[in-house]
């Protein structure tokens, strides 16, 4: 089993080298000691979110909400030549934030919340910061959970012209919609830019909007013969997209990222 994985702040981890003791305080040495019970001599990850991980055991216990932590290997994980961009709608109860957990386990490189026309829920006012905290918080988690050190990027709410922008910047824009006679399988996905996947509401993408994002550039695909919830389709069509990439190609130590790490010496 791989070690859990802890978030530090970048500048806490700058000058990590092998032999070197790195200490884990605030939220997230309390949530180790006082929740996961990890003590000394266990293993565990920290990481920074972008990209840097520090492996090593626990020397020292203090006062129940630090850890002390010896380093045995630091690690810079490059950015993917390859990016995977989810635009994803916005979707009522907490199946926003199933749909980005999800998102960020398969390995997705940015989420861009969409106010689509059917949404079924709306961010507005001071629900904008507070709906946008949630989705970031489960992202946060969820890269946790899945071992990642670079964090999804979670992008501002979008409207339909800034999706449509997006598409047509993308080396490749892919808009899921169940009557699409085109299958996913059928695209060929470049080896390295851009990846742009659009996902629409519970109440599908309106026919203005499929036109609209269609002459960006998007390919209009089906999933495949069943329909998805808006939760799940966005896994899903990346898990196609991806597995016949090099991001899939090799796997790392810890069973995450594909791409080769850089390790420093300390």
């Amino acid at each position: 089993m791989t070690p859990p994985v802890f978030v530090a702040a970048a500048a806490d981890l700058v000058s990590a080298g092998v032999g070197s003791t790195v200490r884990l305080t605030g939220p997230e040495g309390r949530h180790a000691v006082t929740v996961r019970r990890i003590g000394p001599g266990e293993s565990v990850s920290v990481v920074d979110g972008a990209g840097r991980r520090v492996l090593g055991s626990v020397s020292a216990v203090i006062d129940r909400q630090s850890l002390d932590i010896v380093v045995s290997d630091v690690a810079d994980e490059p950015p993917e030549a390859l990016r995977f961009v989810v635009v994803q709608a916005l979707a009522k109860g907490d199946r926003g934030e199933l749909a980005v957990e999800l998102l960020t386990e398969i390995g997705v490189d940015e989420i861009v919340p969409w106010s689509a026309e059917n949404c079924v829920a709306h961010w507005r006012g001071d629900r904008v910061a507070k709906s946008w905290q949630r989705w970031a918080d489960a992202a946060v988690a969820a890269a946790k959970q899945s071992r990642r050190a670079r964090f999804p990027v979670l992008a501002p709410l979008a409207a339909t012209a800034e999706v449509e922008a997006r598409v047509a910047g993308a080396d490749l824009a892919v808009v899921l919609h169940e009557s699409a006679e085109a299958s996913i399988g059928s695209l060929q996905v470049p080896d390295a830019g851009e990846v742009l996947l659009v996902v629409g509401p519970e109440g599908g993408i309106s026919p203005a909007e499929l036109a609209t994002l269609a002459a960006a550039g998007a390919h209009i695909v089906r999933l495949g013969p069943s329909v998805l919830r808006t939760s799940s389709a966005g896994m899903a069509a990346v898990a196609v997209l991806a597995a016949g990439t090099a991001r899939w190609s090799v796997a790392t130590g810890d069973g995450t990222a594909s791409t080769p790490t850089t390790f420093v010496e300390g």
